[in-house]
């Protein structure tokens, strides 16, 4: 396993110093690259370039249970064990997650309904239940805040707006997208915190003028939103932690990237049975 090790780090560092931090001789190592492959080494070799080429795909958020069902759906053989040997012995990790901020600010004298959803996040139909909420991400030039819409029945984000200013538009924009997109029938539920936003008269509005039954969680209480709360922590940690932003352009350019060209389309949600939103709405067609 340490021969392998240096192996797989060679291009990043002298074999000699390798050799030395593992407590091995470069004689045995060269001895050990000399000798013909086994056909378990041949196959490690293969699987791990799909180990590679799918972790770049994810952007590096896939650790050994998703891995395992990419390289299954791609055709190889490989169980999560051999998975994750590989995947430590070359130091491929998924990044971590950090601690999500919310930013409800509830501090202000407009109604609220009630809890209607009542952390029933589960939907058997689309367009029955929705979720929405809203986000920052700071960049160079300020923040950047970010609403979306979700339904809950495949986790898919249908709507999104962003802006430089948290004010009522954003999380109407963000409404309207999805209302573009699904037209749901009479009676949808929507269902968000108790932000000034989304408790507005010209939201509220809105909700009625799309027939949609409003739901709001409890006072401070992110675990009634938990579904939004867990995308705005996937994004940030699998996307927007990783680098500065220079402009809000550019941060918005990622987020359209990251919603429409992984987070919809490829990434494996354990909820929907490890597969992607787009792929479980299929599905249930």
């Amino acid at each position: 396993m340490r021969f392998a090790f240096i192996r797989a780090h060679r291009d990043r560092w002298p074999i000699a110093d390798l050799c030395r931090v593992l407590q091995v001789s470069t004689r045995g190592y060269r001895a050990w690259v000399s000798r013909p492959m086994c056909e378990r080494q041949r196959t490690d070799l293969k699987v791990l370039a799909h180990i590679r080429e799918h972790y770049a795909l994810s952007n590096r958020t896939y650790g050994r249970p998703r891995m395992t069902m990419e390289l299954k759906e791609a055709g190889l053989a490989v169980g999560e064990r051999r998975v994750g040997r590989l995947m430590k012995a070359n130091d491929i990790r998924p990044v971590r997650t950090r601690w999500h901020k919310v930013t409800t600010d509830s501090r202000h004298s407009l109604g609220f309904a009630d809890n209607i959803l009542d952390r029933d996040f589960m939907a058997d139909a689309p367009n029955r239940k929705w979720a929405g909420d809203i986000s920052y991400i700071w960049t160079s030039e300020g923040w950047l805040y970010l609403a979306v819409v979700i339904d809950l029945f495949s986790r898919r984000v249908i709507g999104w707006a962003a802006s430089d200013r948290m004010k009522k538009d954003i999380a109407i924009r963000a409404l309207d997208m999805a209302m573009r997109l699904r037209n749901p029938p009479s009676g949808c539920i929507f269902h968000s915190d108790r932000g000034s936003q989304y408790c507005s008269h010209d939201f509220q509005k809105k909700l009625t003028e799309y027939r949609m039954i409003p739901s709001m969680s409890g006072k401070g209480n992110c675990y009634d939103n938990a579904v939004v709360e867990t995308f705005f922590k996937s994004l940030k940690a699998e996307m927007l932690w990783r680098q500065c932003w220079p402009t809000r352009r550019q941060a918005t350019a990622a987020i359209f990237q990251y919603i429409n060209g992984f987070y919809n389309s490829r990434r494996r949600h354990s909820y929907l049975g490890s597969i992607s939103p787009l792929a479980f709405e299929a599905k249930a067609a």
